[in-house]
């Protein structure tokens, strides 16, 4: 059943599938071993999408179809990428879902494609670019990529599983090696990673190893690294049900740090869901306004401030219409705003496949608009801090450049950035960006 999940999901048409496996999986009442095989099932194939169809061009007679592509990306994940399935159960399981949703004729050709994948399999880097598989001990027998010599950028594409028009912006940015660092991490799934809360890491460590959680110190002093297929265990611990462990990365922790909010202050979330930020601010005894434009996720806010003690001092309101909130003279505004997610590509791998010239235009504008609206509800001697977990530079420092130039009762107290490095030796970081800026008296 797991496998016709996972293709209903990717076909399902969502920009964002890796975000349903969380309601698929309840609805189906699935196991956590079941639900961990889902969560890798639909990652995989986003974060391995061009690499999937690399391979699907080499494997498959002529150009099939939506339906049965998926089915057949969604075996070769499991022979290719995914060490704790049989080949035997990949292609068993996987037939008897593609039986059950495109026909015997149909589940004959993928068991065909299948077993022409595994004879195509070779242990080991063969030295070969072209056939050497990125992040696996893995090669294909056959060449499978274009030659990075004559076209890294398409190599890159099809090899490492990244928009090219992505790779060659951050070549030109960070030159060739960080930039194929950068996509190389993004392959990965991230670990799972956690903030303790009035207690210290050492003390969440000990109470995880109760459920078999084993965990190591991250980069910030509160944050401990789990892996992701510890994730159920996490959620129904008594620290996580209790409020002593949350659910947040340091790069998000970081920023929320940076805003400075004191006690007694009031301060306004302007895109507060999920809620991570808010609650910060609020633990350090400021009084948020936390807002947003989706109900659900403002329900899922105050569940949080709950657990975590501080829903007294946190206020929630849905933004009609994306209009904010008319009142003014706040101490603080902290947006953290949608962007292109380029700094966390591991965790939401499907918005490397949204990137490109029409969504840069559509996030420009809205930025613009929300960070001017922000601005506009800070008092005297307030502050307004920018926030995303993007690395491009038109979201995130040219962006303040430009407001700066607009706004000389603003100056820029402090900002930094961060790329993402899931090899660092303090633990996986994500990348992102936080600007500190403070309206003149």
């Amino acid at each position: 059943m797991t496998r016709r999940l996972a293709w209903e999901i990717l076909r399902s048409g969502s920009s964002t599938p890796t975000r349903l496996v969380g309601a698929v999986a309840d609805r189906e009442g699935l196991d956590p071993r079941d639900r961990g095989l889902l969560r890798r099932l639909v990652g995989t194939d986003v974060r391995r999408r061009a690499t999937l169809n690399a391979m699907l061009r080499e494997l498959a007679r002529g150009k099939p179809n939506r339906d049965l592509a998926t089915i057949l990306r969604i075996g070769l994940v499991q022979l290719y990428f995914l060490d704790q399935v049989p080949d035997h159960a990949a292609v068993s399981e996987t037939m008897r879902a593609a039986l059950d949703v495109l026909g015997p004729s149909k589940a004959k050709y993928v068991n065909a494609v299948l077993r022409e994948a595994i004879r195509r399999r070779r242990s080991g880097h063969s030295g070969d670019p072209k056939r050497d598989f990125i992040g696996r001990d893995l090669h294909f027998a056959d060449d499978l990529f274009r030659d990075p010599s004559e076209h890294p950028y398409l190599w890159a594409e099809d090899a490492l599983s990244m928009p090219s028009a992505l790779v060659k912006r951050w070549d030109k940015r960070h030159g060739r090696e960080r930039a194929f660092a950068l996509c190389e991490g993004a392959l990965q799934e991230p670990p799972l990673s956690l903030r303790c809360v009035g207690v210290s890491s050492e003390t969440i460590a000990s109470e995880l190893v109760v459920h078999d959680v084993s965990t190591v110190r991250g980069k910030h002093e509160s944050v401990l690294i789990a892996s992701a297929s510890d994730t159920s265990a996490v959620l129904t611990s008594n620290a996580f049900r209790e409020g002593r462990v949350t659910v947040q990365g340091a790069a998000a922790l970081r920023a929320a740090e940076l805003a400075g909010a004191r006690s007694g202050e009031r301060w306004l979330d302007l895109c507060a869901a999920p809620g991570g930020k808010t609650v910060v601010l609020a633990a350090a005894g400021a009084s948020v306004l936390a807002c947003d434009v989706d109900e659900g996720k403002l329900d899922r806010l105050r569940q949080t401030a709950e657990r975590l003690r501080v829903l007294d001092r946190v206020e929630t309101r849905l933004l009609e219409g994306g209009a904010p909130p008319a009142e003014t003279d706040f101490d603080g505004v902290f947006v953290d705003a949608p962007c292109s997610n380029t700094g966390v590509l591991a965790a939401r791998p499907d918005a490397r496949w949204r990137f490109g010239p029409a969504q840069r235009h559509e996030l420009g504008a809205l930025q613009t608009e929300l960070l001017e609206a922000g601005a506009a509800r800070v008092r005297k001697g307030g502050t307004l801090v920018w926030s995303t977990c993007s690395i491009e530079p038109e979201e995130n420092g040219q962006l303040i450049k430009a407001f700066l130039e607009r706004h000389d009762d603003y100056e820029l107290a402090l900002e930094h950035e961060i790329l993402p490095d899931p090899a660092a030796d303090e633990g996986p970081v994500d990348g992102g960006y936080a600007a500190r800026l403070v309206k003149r008296a």
